[in-house]
């Protein structure tokens, strides 16, 4: 199979898609201006081809940050683009038509992989939707678009999950997710006082939870927003950790980017070596695979501050480009088969 990336920080469409030849799968990361145009044009040049579509910064070896980015895969690859509505309240009302997808697409754990934007309630969408994906074995990578808008085939939609299912007819695929935080010292909280609906984290073993925060990191209610880069919250799960980001201070309590629960068991997380991490990731992806057709990713908006922060973004863009054809976007929340997670990148390699 073959990706293409191609882009236009001026947001014209006609220049970024320059080159496609007869795709068989397409994604489209726009603008919030332009979304609506971009989405009916790109189903105007290529009609009939599954496309799926979000508002949000598109990168390669460089970001395009308001304009417009368009990734292509053909050259065997078998493809299908669908959509769940209601994602707020019912999405499971959907699932017959990703059931329906997973038969006519066929394949496998080996060689497919499920890709999807979606425009919120992450959480309950990703655990309707992989209990369709596992009986087939198929891994999922994907995130959260902006502007709560995301379009499937050339229609947009609100309050929707819209997904590619990708097989790779002439080769693997696999699926991986990188975290660059580790525990700090012994700290485990209780939460409670939590608002699910509206991620609202109240308290940390019954004290004020921004209180908690602030005594622990010294910092002031202005730095937390900042902080969080270094030190977000995680929660266990099995063997893994998920990153729970801090979205803003709400009182006394701490907005997230990511629901907690009462009686979730919380640690304090802090930054890794993420330039070591990085090269990590590629060697082991290097070791898996030592073909490699494409890379997609996504990264976290907080992974972009903070690496444009650190002037590493454009080196850590050149350093996956060294894999091959790698291209991806910049989320607010990253999906790994049934986890939402904050913070984290999250790829698929296609051999």
């Amino acid at each position: 199979m073959k990706q293409f990336f191609g882009m236009s920080q001026r947001g014209r469409l006609e220049e970024a898609v320059q080159g496609i030849r007869t795709p068989q799968f397409i994604m489209l990361l726009s603008n919030n201006e332009q979304f609506q145009e971009h989405v009916q044009a790109l189903e105007k040049l290529f009609p009939g081809v599954p496309s799926i579509g979000c508002i949000g910064m598109s990168y390669q070896t460089s970001v395009v940050e308001n304009g417009v980015g368009v990734i292509a895969f053909s050259d065997g690859v078998s493809a299908s683009a669908n959509v769940l509505e209601q994602v707020s309240t019912m999405p499971v009302k959907y699932i017959r038509r990703l059931e329906q997808d997973i038969q006519k697409v066929g394949g496998s754990n080996r060689d497919t992989v499920c890709i999807d934007f979606c425009t919120g309630n992450d959480a309950c969408v990703l655990t309707t939707m992989y209990t369709a994906l596992r009986q087939r074995g198929i891994s999922l990578v994907g995130g959260t678009g902006g502007e709560g808008r995301v379009s499937a085939n050339g229609v947009i939609y609100e309050d929707a999950v819209v997904y590619g299912l990708v097989r790779n007819l002439h080769g693997r695929v696999k699926t991986y997710k990188e975290n660059i935080y580790h525990q700090m010292g012994d700290y485990r909280f209780i939460a409670s006082g939590t608002d699910r609906a509206k991620y609202i984290l109240g308290a940390l073993n019954g004290q004020p939870a921004k209180q908690v925060y602030k005594n622990i990191l010294h910092v002031t209610d202005e730095e937390i927003l900042t902080r969080t880069f270094q030190n977000p919250f995680g929660k266990i799960n099995g063997d893994d950790t998920c990153i729970i980001s801090i979205k803003e201070v709400s009182g006394n309590a701490l907005a997230c980017f990511r629901q907690v629960n009462d009686s979730d068991v919380l640690i304090l997380l802090e930054l890794g070596d993420y330039k070591a991490i990085t090269r990590d990731t590629i060697q082991q992806i290097c070791q898996d695979f030592p073909r490699r057709s494409a890379i997609f990713s996504v990264n976290c908006l907080f992974r972009y501050k903070l690496f444009s922060q650190q002037n590493y973004m454009q080196a850590y863009l050149r350093e996956m480009s060294a894999l091959g054809c790698h291209a991806g976007f910049v989320g607010y929340g990253e999906h790994y088969n049934d986890r939402f997670v904050n913070q984290s990148m999250t790829c698929v390699v296609f051999e």
